[in-house]
């Protein structure tokens, strides 16, 4: 069975070890990124949860991957990885055992590789309702190009001054770099498939 996300053994001692290595205080990130110092101690702590919006502020501000923050995936940043043969990659992602994260905003991401991919992220993205890219209700820009595609459900993109509906065979790409944000506004929950090719490795 996939584990959920655990901020307590998870996200939080590995932001605290990145940050503490940029040598950047809580207080400082959190002015960096745009959020409160609290809100920071607090996901270090396993208290709280990041937004989406957030979780990408975070990994870009400190030169990470959402994978090696999320799920400790790959070696850690600004840090060569460990000498000697690797094992051959896997290359199915089995259902039951994909890697689960439920973010503060009513969006849950389901990876679909069997490990990090250091120029991409390949998810399956479920938005319960109501349920939105970020809490600050700020749009996103980050790193990368994405491209999505709506399964099931109706899901309202915010890209710069434009509208979208989308719904079920509709999808979606653009310059991650666009100010967006994604909305569930209705009383059921939308699955959609993410992808969003970054422009270097390890980039958020």
């Amino acid at each position: 069975m996939a584990a959920d996300f655990d901020p307590g053994t998870g996200l939080g001692p590995r932001l605290r070890l990145v940050r503490a290595e940029r040598q950047l205080s809580v207080r400082e990130l959190a002015r960096r990124v745009g959020c409160s110092a609290s809100l920071i101690s607090q996901i270090e702590r396993g208290v709280s949860v990041p937004s989406v919006g957030v979780l990408y502020s975070l990994a870009s501000e400190l030169g990470s991957s959402l994978d090696y923050l999320l799920f400790g995936s790959g070696a850690r940043p600004g840090r060569p990885g460990s000498a000697g043969a690797a094992p051959p990659p896997a290359i199915v992602q089995r259902g039951c055992d994909r890697r689960i994260i439920d973010l503060a905003s009513g969006v849950r991401w389901e990876r679909l590789t069997p490990q990090s991919e250091a120029m991409t992220d390949f998810l399956e993205v479920i938005y319960s309702p109501g349920g939105h890219s970020t809490d600050e209700r700020r749009p996103l820009r980050h790193d990368g190009r994405e491209y999505g595609l709506v399964i099931s459900g109706t899901l309202q993109a915010n890209v710069g001054f434009e509208s979208y509906e989308l719904g079920p065979g509709d999808s979606i790409a653009l310059d991650s770099s666009t100010p967006h944000e994604y909305l569930n506004k209705t009383g059921e929950v939308v699955h959609a498939i993410w992808v969003v090719v970054h422009s270097e490795p390890g980039r958020a």
